[in-house]
C-alpha cells in the first residue's frame, strides 16, 4: 500500500469519527428534549385527591354479587 491509500483511509476513518461523534450529539440532545417533554407532562397532570371530597370509606370494598 502506497503513501496516499494511507492517508485517504486515515482520511476516511478520521470523518467517520467525526460524523459519529455529530450523530451522538445529536440523539444526546434529542433524548434530553423528550425528557423534559415527559417532565412537563407529568407535572400538568392535575391532583384529583383535594377536588374529590369523597368520604373516605369509599373504595374500600368491593361487591361481587351481581
Amino acid at each position: 500500500m502506497d503513501v496516499t491509500g494511507i492517508a485517504s483511509a486515515a482520511t476516511t476513518f478520521s470523518e467517520a469519527n467525526v460524523q459519529q461523534a455529530a450523530s451522538t450529539a445529536v440523539l444526546k440532545k434529542a433524548l434530553d428534549i423528550s425528557s423534559e417533554n415527559a417532565m412537563a407532562l407529568i407535572h400538568a397532570i392535575p391532583d384529583n385527591t383535594a377536588s374529590q371530597n369523597l368520604p373516605a370509606h369509599l373504595g374500600q370494598h368491593v361487591n361481587t354479587s351481581a
